[in-house]
């Protein structure tokens, strides 16, 4: 007896010892598990990892990344975000994510023009992008932006009404100067008549719808600079004649009236002048922008025979929009007979042409500089196409292509005789089967 005692008893310190063995080893795996991930994507066109494209750019950004996200509590599209920036910080540990619900903090919502779709804001080295809508391009191309962001000076023409970037009132450009701000690029106002030159460290000259005439030497000035090769940003009014020097200059004539968009009143805007855009032509300041943009009132704008420069269309109201010459009240329509111009209307055209010094000038004008006032600077997109602007005229402007990942075809057809012989296999012949086995197994059991 003693033998097989022995025996029993070192048969069960072995199961012991090789069940705590087991069991430290689940714990230790379970404790790395909290400390350390992997994860493999086995889809067919990589959909749930980040581009090649974007993990290069992360791996040149030694600094730490801060996303804010102003989305209010509930919305399906915080765990979107969430999924979204997980997979920047499987490369990128020192990024990090935080929701904030913009009622909680109503000082933020004046101060970053919070809509209620909420926005996105992406820090690095103190600057910041702000983003309303997010996805592994857009992200990827506001921290190319971040990193490539460099100082700039822009010249704002003041002395003739124009709107001020230091100015608060609803038509005035504050809002939009402190969004360049914390993209590291300065606006000065500036006033011909006191200052008799465009400084040279200015990267745009931006004249945004004076409502007094300038002085001979002004335009003078003006002239020199653009002929020097000058970028310029030119917001106009609907019937300002101030303009029309510069305007012929650049080749660029207005449409008399104001546009109006009869589509508008699907978007639950009652005011026919105000043209939302969401579809926007092939352009570099276009790529990847997939936001609406408003303008309130709008000219519309065509090009002259005599322009000197390659022009694009970078605005385009839709198919239902004209331009409307008589009083906008009541019930309005087209009116074949007259003056007026069915859309789609040019609102902004891109001019570029190459200048003495073998550099490339730019230039942009549009046909309503209300958009980026104080007022309507907060609606969905029309800050971001601002800044795009802005860029594109400093050639600061940097955008990464992230490759698209279509997805494989998910449908499957199948032809009539083959459903009928799938159902006919998965109805009579898949059942006899299953008896047929359960009849052999039990013939051989009740044999034995």
């Amino acid at each position: 007896m003693k033998p097989f005692f022995r025996s029993h008893q070192y048969r069960r310190f072995k199961n012991t010892l090789i069940t705590l063995l087991l069991l430290g080893l689940f714990i230790t795996l379970a404790k790395l598990s909290t400390r350390y991930s992997t994860q493999s994507d086995i889809s067919n066109n990589g959909s749930n990892t980040l581009s090649t494209v974007s993990l290069d750019l992360l791996s040149s950004l030694p600094d730490p990344i801060t996303i804010t996200a102003y989305i209010k509590q509930g919305l399906p599209i915080r765990a979107q975000i969430g999924q979204l920036v997980d997979r920047y910080k499987l490369r990128k540990t020192n990024l990090s994510l935080v929701f904030i619900d913009p009622d909680l903090q109503p000082e933020k919502t004046r101060e970053f023009n919070i809509g209620a779709q909420g926005i996105i804001l992406v820090e690095y080295q103190d600057h910041l992008e702000k983003l309303n809508y997010i996805d592994e391009s857009s992200l990827t191309n506001a921290l190319l932006q971040l990193a490539s962001a460099q100082q700039h000076w822009l010249s704002f023409l003041s002395g003739h009404g124009e709107r001020s970037p230091s100015g608060t009132a609803n038509f005035d450009l504050g809002l939009f100067a402190k969004a360049l701000t914390r993209r590291n690029i300065k606006a000065l106002a500036l006033n011909l008549a006191a200052i008799p030159a465009i400084p040279d460290n200015s990267a745009l000259l931006v004249i945004s719808a004076p409502t007094s005439p300038l002085l001979t030497d002004e335009w003078a000035i003006i002239k020199r600079y653009l002929d020097d090769g000058g970028n310029l940003l030119l917001l106009s009014d609907p019937n300002n004649l101030l303009l029309s020097t510069l305007q012929d200059y650049l080749g660029i004539k207005a449409l008399p009236g104001v546009i109006v968009d009869s589509d508008t009143q699907l978007k639950e805007i009652n005011d026919p002048r105000f043209v939302v855009i969401s579809a926007y032509p092939s352009h570099a300041i276009n790529l990847g922008f997939q936001a609406s943009s408003l303008f309130p009132v709008t000219a519309g704008l065509t090009i002259s025979p005599n322009s000197h420069f390659k022009v694009e269309p970078l605005l385009q109201s839709s198919i239902n929009s004209w331009t409307e010459t008589g009083t906008i009240s009541g019930k309005i329509r087209y009116d074949a007979n007259s003056h007026e111009q069915q859309g789609p209307l040019t609102v902004a055209y891109a001019l570029t042409r190459t200048t003495a010094k073998n550099s490339e000038q730019r230039i942009i004008v549009i046909g309503d500089g209300d958009f980026l006032s104080n007022a309507y600077l907060g609606h969905v997109g029309n800050s971001e196409l601002g800044l795009r602007m802005v860029s594109w005229l400093s050639h600061d402007s940097h955008f990464l292509t992230i490759p698209a990942k279509i997805a494989v075809d998910k449908s499957l057809a199948l032809s009539q005789t083959t459903v009928s012989f799938m159902g006919f296999g998965f109805l009579m012949i898949m059942p006899l089967l299953l008896i047929s086995c359960g009849f052999f197994i039990w013939r051989i059991r009740k044999n034995r």
